[in-house]
């Protein structure tokens, strides 16, 4: 009797239980289903799985601003790479631009030391340097990221290598560096000591460096330095490596140095790592070198102009190359030639002034004299003349990335542009 009613009672249990197992399978199927769909919703692929993971939609991506970033590279307690990078996950566009290690930042050109280049600045801290680099780019910079030569070596290591192209044959040695680089031309499997050989070569022993059609010297190596980076990221970027996560993030935390929250990077991963690397654009800081007259020293001074162009349009506008969409404001029937307009510069960076003011001229105003103005934080135009033209005034708020407008004084001209740091 017992032994039928433990039977009965086991024969309970045990549907029960299979009714549990059920609902939790059912579950599962659900709650898979759910996030397969949302995966889909988020463009599918590793992309699509990691915004799910991290809890996006397909709307947050359209919420998500450019982010911008200064990329050094440190040995020895001295960097010789520097680099701003921007990345849109909107458009799916990223920007790399070298900055000249021997960039003059001083007053007097002919009396330039080593103390005057911009690769000395890192030593007075990281935010010196930053302030440095938005003063010379007009940008507004808040995030560094300064990664050591080891670090360099051990991600290349981690991954197993990269295929890299080396441009020509390398033979150079410097005990004082400890440095010793020997490599062939051609396309071969770089470990991480190698790798680090052919981002830090300049020239060979002999003097020879690169030839002049790809860029002798610094420019030769920055050249490189970008080659090999987006070469590491397209060989980083792989769902096999998503197993070495963990391995990234001891390296990270031993040798990378950032000011950059996880919680605001974490936004971008999903997005980055389906980047299209050939929508990455790349270019060195425009420019020439030169020597000191009086301290012989070597240089590069930079063409602000021509900065200006190219800040515009891998930062600021590169769907537009360098103009601005004022396609929204109508100023037809209007002669902006007659417009006259004075740019006051409070942002402390020469390539701001000649962006405002290449885009004020193509844009068909009258820039009538240009001038310093005390530091300020916030770009402003005063309207002289009390306008009318509410057209106008839209447009020119436009042009200089602002939407402070004020009546002021009258003056010889009809605006005043004062620029700002920000």
């Amino acid at each position: 009797m017992n032994t039928l009613k433990n039977k009965k009672t086991n024969k309970r249990k045990g549907g029960i239980f299979k009714k549990i197992l059920l609902i939790l399978l059912l579950l599962i199927l659900v709650g898979g289903a759910i996030f397969a769909y949302k995966v889909h919703q988020n463009g599918g692929g590793l992309g699509g799985f990691l915004a799910t993971a991290v809890g996006h939609d397909q709307n947050t991506v359209k919420s998500l601003d450019k982010i911008y970033c200064l990329l050094l590279g440190k040995s020895q307690g001295l960097t010789d790479t520097i680099m701003i990078a921007e990345y849109d996950p909107q458009a799916q566009q990223a920007s790399l631009l070298s900055i000249p290690r021997d960039t003059f930042i001083g007053k007097n050109k002919s009396m330039a030391l080593a103390t005057d280049k911009i690769n000395s600045v890192y030593r007075t801290g990281v935010d010196n340097l930053l302030k440095k680099v938005n003063e010379l780019t007009g940008l507004n910079i808040k995030y560094y990221l300064t990664v050591d030569t080891a670090a360099f070596r051990k991600v290349v290591d981690a991954i197993g290598g990269v295929k890299f192209n080396v441009p020509i044959d390398m033979d150079y040695d410097s005990s004082k560096q400890d440095l010793h680089i020997h490599l062939k031309a051609g396309e071969q499997l770089l470990d991480g000591d190698k790798a680090e050989q052919v981002v830090r070569f300049r020239h060979n022993n002999d003097g020879t460096t690169y030839p002049y059609s790809y860029g002798g010297e610094d420019f030769g190596r920055m050249k490189t330095q970008r080659a090999f980076l987006t070469a590491l990221a397209k060989q980083t970027l792989k769902i096999e490596n998503l197993t070495k996560i963990s391995k990234f993030i001891d390296i990270a935390n031993e040798y990378i140095e950032t000011n950059m929250d996880f919680s605001i990077l974490k936004d971008y991963i999903p997005y980055a790592v389906e980047f299209n690397l050939e929508n990455l654009k790349t270019q060195h800081l425009p420019g020439q070198s030169e020597q000191a007259s009086i301290t012989r020293a070597w240089i590069f001074t930079v063409d602000e102009e021509e900065t200006a162009k190219i800040i515009d349009e891998f930062f600021i506008n590169p769907e537009i190359n360098d103009d601005v969409d004022t396609s929204t404001v109508d100023t037809s029937g209007i002669d902006k030639s007659k417009i006259k307009i004075e740019i006051l510069n409070g942002s402390n960076s020469n390539t701001k002034m000649q962006l405002i003011k290449q885009r004020l001229e193509k844009a068909g105003y009258t820039v009538a004299k240009t001038g310093d103005a005390t530091s300020t934080e916030n770009t402003v135009i005063i309207d002289r003349k009390n306008t009318e033209s509410e057209p106008v005034k839209e447009e020119l708020k436009l042009l200089a990335d602002t939407t402070y407008l004020y009546t002021g004084d009258e003056t010889d001209v009809d605006f005043t542009i004062i620029l700002g740091v920000a």
